[in-house]
């Protein structure tokens, strides 16, 4: 299917590994020059190869507003202009409420609420004057099933679930979509991570019986993108293989 994004540019934070980085390949296939950002050097190098397209990145940790911030503006100082960004970063620590210091939820906010707030705050001003313009969110399921152990997850994303929703409403008339993607439970480092490797899809609940795929979850979320998608604002997409048992 032509998506219709034959020249447009990406900024893909956290674009190196797992769901951030099958985004970046499937918008970079479809014609969109990328660019991500990561953490770790030699990762990032190894993704950009994986990409292709003459995909470009730097490294940048946006688990903070600044670091965010910082991505924002650089990657659209390395592009001229940025048509589509995606908002995503690793989630934080696990643990329960009697296992979870106030402390922690500051910083679960920082990286899950307000690094994406201060991304949103550098890129969808120019995108509002250029009258085109997408933000893809990468969250989380448990935004409409709060997961066990995973509290400050289910807290911070659910924050931002209502900020995106508020926004996609403000800026929609100027030709601006602002959309979330919801992963359920796909095999990337951080369910490793959680479930330790090779877990059984079935006994966590996914109907499917697999696992999900990143590259399979990066295609949707480039139609997400699309120019077809226009009609498509403050939608909270749920990908997890029937894992989400709820009617709405």
């Amino acid at each position: 299917m032509e998506l219709g994004l034959t020249g447009k540019t990406a900024a893909v934070a956290a674009g190196t590994a797992g769901l951030g980085l099958g985004t970046a390949k499937a918008l970079a296939v479809d014609g969109v020059r990328v660019v991500v950002c990561g953490r770790d050097e030699n990762r990032l190098e190894k993704a950009l190869r994986d990409i292709g397209h003459g995909a470009i990145g730097f490294v940048c940790d946006v688990s903070t507003d600044v670091g965010g911030r910082q991505f924002a503006e650089r990657a659209i100082a390395m592009l001229g202009s940025v048509d589509i960004l995606v908002a995503n970063g690793g989630g934080p620590p696990p643990g329960g409420f009697a296992q979870t210091p106030e402390a922690q939820y500051l910083e679960a906010l920082q990286k899950n609420l307000l690094s994406i707030v201060a991304m949103c705050q550098v890129a969808v001003p120019p995108m509002r004057e250029r009258k085109w313009g997408r933000v893809l969110a990468i969250t989380s399921v448990a935004v409409r099933q709060p997961m066990n152990n995973l509290i400050l997850s289910n807290t911070a994303r659910a924050g931002v679930t209502g900020f995106l929703k508020t926004l996609a409403r403000e800026v929609a008339a100027d030709g601006v979509t602002v959309n979330s993607i919801q992963p359920g439970t796909h095999a990337t480092d951080r369910i490793t991570q959680l479930y330790g490797a090779n877990p059984d899809a079935k006994a966590m609940g996914i109907p499917a019986g697999i696992m999900g795929d990143a590259d399979d979850f990066g295609r949707i979320g480039a139609f997400m993108c699309s120019d077809s998608a226009k009609f498509m604002t403050g939608v909270q997409l749920h990908v997890d293989g029937g894992s989400y048992a709820g009617l709405l």
